[in-house]
């Protein structure tokens, strides 16, 4: 029932695809609003269709589409939104997404996915298959690590990769990589924090996140996505409804255009929220004194 749907994009890495099921890959050209209507009629005559593009098009060109089209039947149509945050800094704020999951929030009805690594993406793509809700997921380009983790991937839990003090960090997406960095270098002053990679979005199971965070003294977010509507937008309002105490840090894009070209980590310098800066910060707040 699989229907692989492009708007012109990813050339020679769905050749594989093509071959096996021929048909079944359908690329649109560049009309990303026509692939979402388009996905919208299969989904509805049976088909599991996943659409694919570059985020910052594919979701500004055709939110009305999305909204309407596959939001308003809970159409089980999964998004793949590539390059998310600012994986493609370098082609300048046309294709900088930083509010991708902000906006698929938005969406009632829509579960919204930022997967951390290659694993991770595989492991919970396919349970989404078996989600009978539109989907949104976010992925980056190539490259990312695969990690160890102490718990499995389940979508709508959040993961916990570290077990360690009352001090928690979260993340989503691909800074989980920057902060598994920082905690390899914190192990050497015998300083072990949680880790938790929040890959689900929406919904977040309030009723898990009370169990976990209730022994949570401080929680530290890091996240490539705008504040409002993003991870610590959720986070604020599960620690609210849960009537938690915890002090609350956010590391991630401020509210303005990354204009020009600069590199991904150039624009996580810019932001505060690279390696160097959560060491930094970690410094201050564990009283120690990393190297950069």
């Amino acid at each position: 029932r699989i229907v692989f749907l492009t708007a012109d994009l990813g050339f020679q890495i769905f050749d594989e695809f093509k071959e096996r099921f021929g048909n079944r890959y359908v690329n649109v050209g560049v009309a990303e609003a026509q692939m979402i209507n388009a996905a919208a009629g299969l989904a509805l005559e049976g088909y599991k269709p996943i659409v694919y593009s570059i985020a910052s098009f594919l979701l500004r060109r055709s939110y009305e589409q999305i909204k309407l089209s596959i939001g308003y039947h809970e159409l089980p149509v999964v998004i793949i939104g590539a390059g998310g945050g600012f994986t493609y800094s370098v082609n300048g704020p046309s294709h900088h997404c930083p509010d991708d999951l902000s906006l698929m929030s938005l969406i009632p009805g829509m579960t919204v996915v930022a997967p951390g690594s290659p694993q991770e993406l595989e492991d919970i793509l396919c349970q989404v298959l078996n989600n009978k809700n539109p989907t949104y997921i976010r992925i980056g380009k190539f490259g990312e690590i695969n990690y160890n983790a102490v718990d499995k991937v389940q979508l709508s839990k959040m993961r916990c990769i570290r077990k360690g003090s009352n001090t928690a960090f979260l993340t989503t997406g691909d800074t989980v990589s920057l902060v598994i960095q920082l905690f390899e270098k914190l192990k050497e002053f015998k300083i072990e924090p949680t880790l938790f990679q929040i890959h689900t979005i929406k919904p977040i199971d309030l009723e898990e996140f009370k169990r976990k965070f209730k022994d949570i003294e401080t929680v530290i977010i890091v996240e490539e996505c705008t504040s409002m509507g993003g991870l610590s937008s959720f986070v604020k309002e599960c620690i609210d409804l849960c009537n938690l105490t915890i002090k609350l840090f956010r590391f991630g894009p401020s509210d303005n255009l990354a204009l020009g070209n600069p590199s991904k980590n150039e624009l996580r310098k810019r932001y505060g929220y690279d390696l160097n800066q959560l060491i930094d910060f970690s410094n201050k707040f564990f009283n120690i004194k990393m190297k950069n």
